[in-house]
């Protein structure tokens, strides 16, 4: 096997070698006791990868790693954002929410007109969109919490990258264009990423000089040289010259929160994802529920009776959605969600013949249960099996669009994932409630699904971007994996269909449904609607006698590096 070979030469050289030999391992399989790792981006995989290598555990390489996404994928990797972390050491379970809040001036009017109505665009462009990041805080916890090395060999391999460059591929010179539009609105964005008024070539050398600075500050004082200091102060002169409300004393009164699991049995695996202020967790976990109380795993594979019911499950579970919102202020929870008679309740309105219109799902209230683009996401399993899976976003790609110069990243604009008008859906669709509404500190609700999956010895670590569809990409994947025997290879390869309640419209990739079964589940009811592309799922895994396993997704060019025993080769 050519990832074999090369290994012992790897392990001798610099991560910076081992990020050009990372596309070579898209997909492998290693008999090994050292790790694994799988994100979105060859660099930093490789970076994960020689954090293991030098000893590191989970936690540090996917600190690493993300801190690595920060700079060479500046359209979602980030330190302007937040994101969430679910982690398994040992036996202990636990998850992280550095999910961006809402500045201390914000409110819930900030987005309408004089009128009440929607203004376009106020939510998504420019700094009045902006959250307070939580990525600083909350990598610096991770680690700090978890992590073995030193805190600054953890962050080194990203100053190198933003302070030696890195090569520009083809998907971040397209998503650069792509965005052109919104990035030229901003002097301080179009200087770097739009000279000349194009993007940077493919091939061509990125430095990032002042995220260099910022990352070495970041190494010697943590957190509080980008929440406090002169990054502070530059990002309060940005948002205030654009007309956002974000402060230097938000940054520094943010705090990530570690928080119970959502957890839930699904055909013979326990599973833990990310609860509220995440929806992800409960949507998996309710979705899982429904389906094994219609036998969904003895039906045909890909055949109409499966997905039929998996749309339905989630028809339900995303109207399960709208009370949703922080944990402080929201209307339902898991424990309502995932309780059994409501499970029951839900599984008994499901037609086996027939599409339920969305129209006609009921939404959860007490009384009913009382009457029966752009996001990343990285996967680590250390030598010793503990596992983390980490999501992170600035919601849109590229977030609001404004880069701080001073500091060298990007803002968020994750404040549009607040109900920022009554019924109006946000960027990905999703109807808002209101207990989702915005409110000055609130964690506004989110997706994303960093998930953990074991039976025995056996573990996965997986999650998506997407928005609305990272819960549904990881819930096909880790079926896959986990009832019908796939390889994570297989699995993230499967192509992939999605319902999320509202619009009533079931999307489906390219010959994801064969013509005949395509025929059936519109004779049921269903309004089918093609789409390019649904998710970008890493996945590692563990298997009982120890073997690893691990895949990035091929619909985008991720990589996965799995190290092999010292003995190994």
């Amino acid at each position: 096997m050519r990832q074999r070979k090369l290994m012992p030469a790897i392990r001798r050289c610099a991560w910076l070698v081992l990020a050009l030999l990372a596309p070579w391992v898209a997909t492998t399989t290693v008999a090994a006791d050292r790790g694994a790792v799988a994100s979105a981006s060859p660099a930093a995989t490789a970076v994960g990868a020689k954090i293991l290598s030098d000893g590191g555990n989970a936690a540090d390489a996917a600190v690493a790693t993300a801190l690595a996404l920060a700079v060479v994928m500046p359209q979602a990797g980030n330190l302007g954002g937040g994101g969430f972390a679910v982690t398994r050491f040992g036996s202990e379970v636990r998850t992280l929410d550095f999910r961006e809040t809402a500045p201390a001036a914000a409110t819930p009017e900030m987005y309408l007109d004089e009128q009440g109505a929607p203004r376009p665009g106020a939510s998504l462009v420019g700094p009045l969109a902006a959250g307070v990041p939580g990525s600083p805080a909350g990598l610096h916890a991770l680690h700090q919490a978890l992590g073995r090395l030193p805190w600054v060999a953890v962050v080194a391999p990203a100053i190198e990258l933003a302070q030696a460059g890195f090569t520009v591929d083809a998907r971040l010179a397209q998503d650069v264009g792509r965005a052109a539009d919104l990035l030229g609105r901003f002097p301080e964005t179009a200087a770097l990423w739009l000279p000349g008024g194009r993007p940077p070539a493919v091939g061509s050398r990125m430095r990032l000089p002042a995220l260099a600075a910022t990352l070495k500050a970041y190494a010697a004082q943590g957190p509080a040289a980008i929440t406090a200091g002169p990054v502070a102060t530059a990002i309060e002169r940005a948002a205030q010259r654009h007309g956002g409300v974000l402060r230097a004393a938000d940054l520094a009164a943010y705090r990530p929160r570690w928080r119970a699991p959502v957890r839930f049995s699904a055909f013979g695996w326990q599973v833990a994802s990310m609860p509220l202020p995440s929806s992800g967790g409960i949507i998996l976990g309710e979705t899982s529920g429904l389906l094994g109380r219609h036998g969904w795993a003895v039906r045909p594979r890909d055949g109409a009776d499966r997905l039929h019911l998996l749309v339905e499950a989630w028809r339900r579970a995303f109207a399960d959605r709208v009370p949703l919102g922080d944990p402080a202020t929201t209307r339902a929870d898991a424990a309502d969600l995932l309780a059994a008679a409501w499970l029951d309740r839900r599984a008994a309105e499901i037609d086996l013949a027939h599409a339920t219109p969305s129209a006609q799902v009921a939404l959860w209230s007490p009384a009913a249960a009382s009457e029966s683009r752009e996001t990343t996401h990285l996967s680590v399993i250390d030598g010793d099996g503990n596992a983390v899976a980490l999501t992170t976003t600035l919601n849109g790609s590229f977030g609001c669009g404004l880069r701080v110069p001073e500091a060298g990243f990007f803002l968020n604009n994750e404040m549009d994932d607040f109900a920022t008008a009554p019924g109006r859906p946000n960027l990905y669709g999703l109807i808002q409630g209101e207990a989702n509404a915005v409110r000055p500190g609130k964690r506004m609700l989110s997706s994303m699904s960093p998930t953990v999956a074991w039976r025995g010895d056996e573990l996965i670590a997986l999650g998506s971007p997407g928005g609305s569809r990272i819960p549904t990409a990881t819930l096909q994947v880790l079926l896959a994996l986990i009832v019908d025997g796939d390889t994570p290879a297989e699995a993230v390869a499967r192509l992939r269909i999605h319902h999320q309640w509202r619009p009533d419209i079931l999307y489906a990739e390219p010959a994801a449904l064969a013509p005949q079964v395509a025929e059936e589940l519109v004779r049921r009811g269903h309004e089918i609607r093609p789409v390019d592309s649904l998710g970008e799922v890493q996945v590692v895994r563990r298997l009982a006698d120890g073997v690893l396993q691990a895949a990035a997704d091929p619909r985008h060019p991720g990589a996965v590096v799995v190290l092999p025993s010292d003995g190994g080769g």
